[in-house]
């Protein structure tokens, strides 16, 4: 069980990284963020003993509003991705003016 609240802990640690670097906007800390969130959720599952440990059971249950925020965050920040680039791809070559004239 120790082993099992150890790895969620780190899962709760790393989604809190998770969200500071969404917050931070930063592309490199998303994506260190990501990949530590994703290696902290391989281990969870690899365990599976908070599927049988009901005090384990409990913890990750009450590590779910941090997830759901981090998720909402990543929706929002890849709302915002896609109207950028909606954006440039209507407004295109008319929208920039041309360096040089003819």
């Amino acid at each position: 069980m120790a082993n099992g609240i150890a790895s969620l802990d780190r899962l709760a640690e790393a989604f809190g990284q998770l969200r500071r670097a969404l917050d931070s906007g930063e592309a490199s800390e998303i994506n260190a963020a990501a990949a530590i969130v994703k290696a902290a959720t391989d281990d969870v599952r690899a365990q599976g003993a908070w599927r049988m440990d009901p005090v384990l059971k409990q913890k990750i249950e009450a590590l779910r509003p941090m997830i759901e925020s981090a998720r909402v965050r990543v929706n929002l920040a890849t709302d915002d991705v896609r109207q950028r680039i909606a954006l440039l791809a209507h407004t295109g070559a008319e929208g920039t003016p041309l360096t040089y004239g003819r």
